[in-house]
């Protein structure tokens, strides 16, 4: 059987559900969704958005007094993000193959109440050596949510569905680093020097604050996948029915069993070794040679939008005097999220309205493109009103995440296992990039002019394109392949049953099918 491809419509949609998909569902079908949608969307959302606070909050406290308290200096923010996307990468695949076998419920809200309580410890640091190592076990904690909710996700919803969830909780990404630059304002005015800490202590402490009741909540209103949740007060066993024959219908697999016999293994090591087959065999299909790279291209094509809070400071560098305050320099970028927010909705409804995941790809790709080209030609101060509007369409492609990661879910729906895999890989991969390439393409020496890494990112956008088309050919003709396999299945079995009223035409059938 081949590989699950987005679900195209099928029949006439009516306006609504074209606003909201669960709108022309069966009663109880629509009141399942809410129930889900409630939950999970609502956990996964909040979660997602106490991440980006802590995982964004290093740049708003390097710019609102850190770097000085501390003596940072060079490439030293780098090296620090470096610290976080290392331990960020590491525990991305096993944390996903685990995610399959252990109860999504316990394991993520688990990591969650960690990362906060590590979030918190940053306020101790007291140089940079302390904030590298601590930031890495921040990044290797927050490795198990957002591939692991994206398989969660996926495995819950069908087609039409997809898109717009994995989009809506995908915008937390953008609202965390818009609160963090509020939070670290108020932080700075109002609590700089309370009890003896700076400004951005303190911004460490409230986002572990806020971070840690989203936790324990999770605990609570997470479901696991449709095959391991238990009824609850939440969702029934109807539910449960429910959710079981709606990825029954669209191929989504439910973990399979590790086990000897399904490879015939002996001996004490027989299911590590299944494991270890399996997992080999995802590399024998083409789905991890382009999902893969599309997602590794599109989340390294993003590194413009953190440039302008860079140029902000650098004005008063360059004058000798504040030309903008602290406050501003951590509001003023924040628009940049804004847009970030309304393309990634604009873009889920989009594609599942169409049935198609790619278009937006384009569109967003072409867009982002264009920006850091004209960016990278615009003169630093005397074009100013001009580089205002390019820096708040930097992140136009932020959104595409959720798309990717859909399409990804949809077209490996036939074997979960490989699903958790090749979701994991996308983000993994994506962050392996990251660990090195803002080093190389925009250091922080070089900002906020950062000419190479304004042109290498457009460059980078340009194939993330090629990979969605690429992407794109090869599950359309999977399609055709499994169209003509249906057919021909078809034609047998017509074939089969006319031979039992007439044995003579048997032979004759079979000829034909074969040719």
């Amino acid at each position: 059987m081949s590989e699950q491809s987005p679900v195209k419509k099928k029949t006439p949609r009516s306006w609504k559900s074209l606003l909201w998909d669960t709108w022309d569902k069966p009663e109880e079908e629509r009141k399942f969704l809410f129930r889900l949608d409630a939950c999970l969307l609502t956990y996964a959302a909040l979660s997602y958005f106490s991440k980006y606070l802590d995982q964004n909050n290093i740049t708003n406290a390097y710019v609102s007094g850190m770097k000085e308290d501390l003596g940072l200096h060079g490439n030293q923010l780098n090296y620090i993000t470096t610290a976080w996307t290392c331990g960020y990468v590491i525990g991305q695949i096993p944390s996903n193959m685990l995610i399959t076998r252990i109860r999504p419920s316990i394991w993520i809200p688990a990591m969650e109440v960690i990362w906060s309580v590590l979030t918190m410890i940053l306020a101790t640091s007291k140089n940079f050596e302390t904030l590298v190592v601590i930031r890495f076990f921040v990044g290797l904690a927050e490795s198990t949510f957002y591939p692991a909710i994206q398989y969660v996700i996926g495995s819950w919803y069908k087609g039409e569905e997809l898109g717009k969830r994995a989009c809506i909780f995908h915008t937390a990404s953008a609202l965390g680093p818009m609160f963090s630059g509020f939070l670290q304002t108020g932080a700075y005015n109002g609590l700089n020097g309370t009890y003896g800490l700076a400004g951005w202590k303190w911004l460490f402490i409230i986002d572990g604050i806020i971070t840690i009741p989203i936790a324990l909540l999770g605990f609570y209103i997470m479901p696991d996948l449709p095959t391991t949740t238990k009824p609850s007060a939440i969702l029934s066993q109807a539910h449960l029915d429910i959710a079981k024959a709606r990825m029954e219908k669209v191929g989504r697999k439910p973990p399979a069993p590790f086990t000897r016999e399904k490879a015939s293994l002996k001996g004490r090591h027989a299911k590590t070794l299944l494991i270890v087959l399996q997992t080999r065999g995802f590399f024998a299909t083409w789905h991890i040679y382009t999902l893969v790279p599309l997602y590794v291209l599109f989340n390294n094509g993003n590194g413009a939008s953190t440039e302008m809070i860079f140029w902000l400071k650098s004005f008063n560098t360059r004058a000798g005097k504040e030309v903008y305050s602290v406050g501003q320099i951590n509001t003023y970028p924040l628009p940049i999220y804004a847009v970030q927010v309304v393309t990634t909705l604009c873009y889920a409804w989009w594609s599942d309205i169409v049935g198609a995941r790619w278009p937006p790809m384009l569109f967003a790709g072409t867009w982002n493109m264009i920006t850091c080209i004209v960016l990278a030609a615009t003169p630093l101060y005397t074009h100013t009103a001009r580089r205002w509007v390019l820096y708040y369409f930097t992140s136009c492609m932020g959104g595409l995440s959720g798309l990717i990661l859909a399409w990804a879910n949809e077209l490996t729906g036939s074997d979960n296992e490989k699903r958790s895999f090749v979701v994991s890989n996308c983000n993994m991969w994506a962050y392996v990039m990251q660990a090195w390439l803002p080093i190389l393409i925009f250091p922080q020496v070089e900002q906020p002019r950062v000419l190479k890494g304004n042109v290498t990112t457009a460059v980078i956008d340009f194939f993330m394109m090629v990979f969605a088309m690429l992407t794109l050919y090869l599950s359309r003709r999977d399609e055709r392949k499994a169209a003509k396999q249906r057919k021909l299945e078809s034609a047998l079995d017509a074939s089969v049953a006319e031979a039992d009223e007439d044995p003579d035409r048997k032979s004759i059938d079979l000829k034909v099918i074969a040719a």
